[in-house]
């Protein structure tokens, strides 16, 4: 596999944790108040499509210091979701084979 940012080589895992090291700042954090209280967010961009993912980091805390504490750990998450992302949608671009398809069988099942 290699990085979608810098093209490094790697496994997965060696991506995932290479994303973490070297890329973090791809990751944006922020605060959203809406009617439902105070979000902790973060948001990561595809670097191959226009596809962003946007999560709630700390659903059940509204601890405002979460998102400097938790920085290297939610990046991580955010990346995760990106290789899942990259594996399903770009898998040759990152030098992944692709997804195998299931085939439906009759009636439907698997």
């Amino acid at each position: 596999m290699i990085c979608p940012y810098c093209a490094a080589p790697g496994t997965r895992v060696e991506t995932h944790a290479h994303l973490g090291r070297d890329h973090r700042d791809r990751v944006r954090t922020f605060r959203e108040d809406d009617k439902a209280g105070l979000r902790l967010k973060f948001a990561l961009d595809c670097p191959s499509c226009d596809e962003g993912m946007e999560r709630v980091a700390n659903p059940r805390g509204r601890d405002p210091e979460f998102l400097a504490e938790f920085e290297r750990e939610i990046a991580l998450v955010a990346f995760d979701l990106l290789l899942y992302h990259l594996h399903a949608s770009h898998a040759q671009r990152v030098g992944l084979p692709p997804v195998p398809q299931d085939e439906p069988t009759a009636g439907g099942a698997r």
